[in-house]
């Protein structure tokens, strides 16, 4: 992740679960909102999370050999990008529907996020892997 450029790095939200993602797009973004986390299964990808009401949409982003692409199901062809943001900007642009992915309108960077959330988002996850580690 260091070796993209300073977009992918303020909407890049690191190891934030699912239930936190989902709550930070609906608190703080709209229709079109989107972020990128690491994927919680896969290890060494990504997930690009986007805000489509009522839900919030994941698409993974993986990485092999020298390029990026959006996993998708077999019939839909795998474009390939360089970088993480090229990837994005292209689905930011693209206006065919055969893509697949809900539009990318507003990215949800962390400066335009209180420090508030992120503590209270601390507290949430410890006591989520507590009772998880109980059962």
């Amino acid at each position: 992740m260091e070796r993209e450029g300073m977009f992918i790095q303020s909407i890049y939200y690191g190891q934030i679960g699912s239930e936190a993602t989902e709550r930070l797009l609906e608190i703080y973004g709209r229709d079109g909102s989107f972020l990128l986390r690491d994927s919680q299964t896969v290890q060494g990808t990504y997930c690009l999370c986007v805000r489509k009401a009522p839900f919030v949409h994941t698409y993974r982003l993986v990485h092999a050999a020298d390029s990026w692409y959006l996993q998708q199901d077999s019939r839909n062809r795998l474009l390939r990008f360089e970088t993480l943001e090229l990837l994005i900007e292209h689905h930011r642009r693209a206006t065919d529907s055969h893509v697949g992915v809900v539009p990318l309108n507003d990215p949800l960077e962390k400066r335009q996020i209180p420090d508030r959330f992120f503590q209270g988002l601390v507290y949430m996850e410890m006591n989520s892997s507590r009772s998880n580690s109980a059962e």
